[in-house]
């Protein structure tokens, strides 16, 4: 397949990352797939495969040749609740074709446009006291290792726990089986409150709500609660003119404006916080469960996420409003918090513990990196784990303390892919060379 020279370069979503690539490879087929990666080996040449552009990180940047698995979206096998996908099928594809068999993701992120590869890969995660990232629904993946070899894990393996989230480090993934569960509908509880509320409550609401997440607005005391429950019926759905003012008009539309104004006029940000904050409606509705998961997102940011021990938000969010009112620049994203459960996946952000997520945006085109170094500083000391695909800057040295299983997932690495095919800065950063 003949690729246009402008489709070398590539940009990712938030625009803090970019890289032209020597050569893109767009296979139809998993041979194809396993012939390019032969062929990267036997003359020293690097792959890397580039899913929706959704990481903020340089994880996805390639300078030699770029792999996209844009050709292997398709739906492989259902067998009862475990379904088998190519790895380059988008997130939102998944959720339809699941839905079209009676299943259902059990838990998502807020966006859907990422591969399953991608999701998985980096730590996407949702949030819930009883979930983890979606790599822990994982069952079993076939992927072409760094000598180009094709191999089959599956839970149990011994390698099994390295490959469910291998951040790209150790082969291309090409199918994933994911553990799905029966379809249901969502009843969305979403209401403003002061944040002194939000924090008071935690402790009650994050055991007994399935999903428990909030928004805190820079400048101001005030927050948006949001919960989400399973429920029999799907018998209070949004208008669709609300639901488009909601998500769509007001989220997006007017959103992406004010933040121009405020990257523009930065003496206003607080003002619009303000006004935003306070203009929050409480609102309860139901819906299939990734309609409710997932949000429209048009309006560019950039991000950094850390995942810390619950125990230690106090102090995380309690620093936030002096770093933020320090800062030589204006702040114009709320911050989003969210909590997970434990699992046993090596280079989860939520090994071992459980955990709360919180992460802090700036409108692309905006100052960040003080923003986020500071808050970094913060989190560091707490045992904090950054998110993969999003904005950090730990090394591999600091990094190796915070994951009991870090030099397990190198190992498996030296044995996957020892030439370093599948290699670039940022994955010689994170992990070492």
């Amino acid at each position: 397949m003949t690729i246009p020279r402008n489709a070398r370069r590539w940009i990712n979503w938030g625009g803090n990352q970019q890289s032209l690539a020597v050569d893109v490879l767009t296979p139809g087929t998993v041979d194809e797939v396993v012939a390019h990666v032969k062929e990267a080996s036997g003359t020293g040449r690097r792959v890397k495969v580039v899913g929706s552009g959704h990481s903020f990180t340089a994880i996805a940047v390639a300078d030699d040749q770029r792999l996209l698995l844009d050709r292997l979206t398709d739906l492989v096998a259902v067998d009862g609740p475990l379904v088998t996908v190519q790895a380059g099928m988008p997130l939102r594809k998944l959720n339809e074709t699941l839905a079209r068999h009676g299943l259902a993701m059990p838990n998502l992120g807020d966006i859907d446009a990422q591969t399953v590869a991608g999701a998985i890969s980096t730590g996407t995660h949702g949030t819930g006291i009883t979930h983890t990232t979606l790599a822990a629904c994982v069952e079993a993946v076939k992927i072409v290792t760094g000598s180009g070899d094709l191999l089959s894990a599956v839970k149990g393996d011994e390698i099994f726990p390295a490959v469910q989230l291998g951040i790209g480090a150790l082969g291309i993934l090409t199918e994933v089986t994911l553990r799905c569960v029966p379809a249901f509908t969502l009843l969305a509880d979403e209401r403003p409150m002061a944040l002194t509320d939000v924090l008071a409550g935690l402790d009650e609401w994050i055991p007994s709500n399935e999903h428990v997440e909030f928004y805190w607005y820079p400048y101001t005391d005030r927050a948006q609660l949001k919960r989400n429950n399973k429920v029999t019926e799907n018998d209070r759905p949004l208008s669709s003119f609300r639901g488009w003012l909601d998500d769509d008009f007001l989220s997006n539309t007017v959103w992406e404006g004010v933040c121009r104004l405020g990257r523009r006029v930065p003496a206003v940000v607080p003002s619009i916080q303000s006004i935003a904050a306070r203009a929050l409606t409480a609102r309860t509705y139901t819906e299939r469960s990734d309609r409710v998961f997932c949000t429209p997102r048009r309006v560019h940011f950039t991000e950094m996420e850390y995942e810390i021990p619950r125990e230690a938000l106090p102090e995380a969010l309690g620093a936030l409003p002096k770093i933020i009112d320090g800062l030589p620049f204006k702040v114009q994203f709320p911050v989003e918090v969210r909590f997970t459960g434990p699992d046993d996946v090596w280079l989860s952000h939520g090994y071992g513990r459980e955990s709360a997520y919180v992460a802090v945006h700036q409108f692309t085109g905006a100052p960040y990196e003080p923003y986020f170094q500071a808050f970094e500083a913060v989190c560091r000391p707490l045992g904090g784990r950054p998110h993969w695909g999003k904005l950090h800057y730990r090394t591999a040295e600091d990094l190796r303390p915070v994951y009991p299983k870090f030099d397990d997932f190198v190992a498996v690495r030296d044995r996957l892919d020892p030439a370093r095919v599948f290699t670039n800065e940022y994955l010689d950063r994170v992990l070492g060379v």
